[in-house]
């Protein structure tokens, strides 16, 4: 499938993640893609390791994934090379609490690629420390 915009690819993505259709959100990260993940301390870079990180993610019970809108931005690189980055919040439950986790993101897409995904990186927003 090929997407009309960088924004279309992190549709594709947060809807995945909220309908726990997780093969679809493999699916859109290229072979040579890495990841740096929300919840883990490693980086990955192989398709297995996507693959168990997002099934680890998923196995969580009432995972949502919400964009923060106004903090979207969006830069050209050239061709059809795109990076998005922003504020989203995960939310699932723990021991039948819900927790938010509010998260900064960096996607690298490629929109000629039928997996756009060259390069995701997430982490939890640190809390001010002032």
């Amino acid at each position: 499938m090929h997407y009309q915009s960088a924004e279309d690819v992190l549709s594709e993505w947060m809807s995945g993640i909220c309908k726990g259709e997780i093969e679809k959100v493999e699916q859109l990260y290229h072979e040579t893609a890495v990841l740096i993940p929300t919840f883990s301390p490693h980086t990955v870079s192989t398709a297995v390791g996507i693959r168990n990180y997002f099934d680890q993610l998923a196995s969580r019970d009432n995972l949502q994934v919400r964009l923060y809108e106004k903090s979207l931005k969006k830069q050209f690189l050239g061709g059809s090379s795109w990076i998005l980055g922003g504020i989203y919040a995960f939310e699932f439950e723990v021991d039948q609490l819900l927790l938010t986790f509010p998260s900064r993101f960096t996607f690298a897409v490629n929109l000629e690629y039928n997996k756009p995904i060259i390069h995701h990186h997430s982490s939890q927003v640190p809390r001010n420390l002032s």
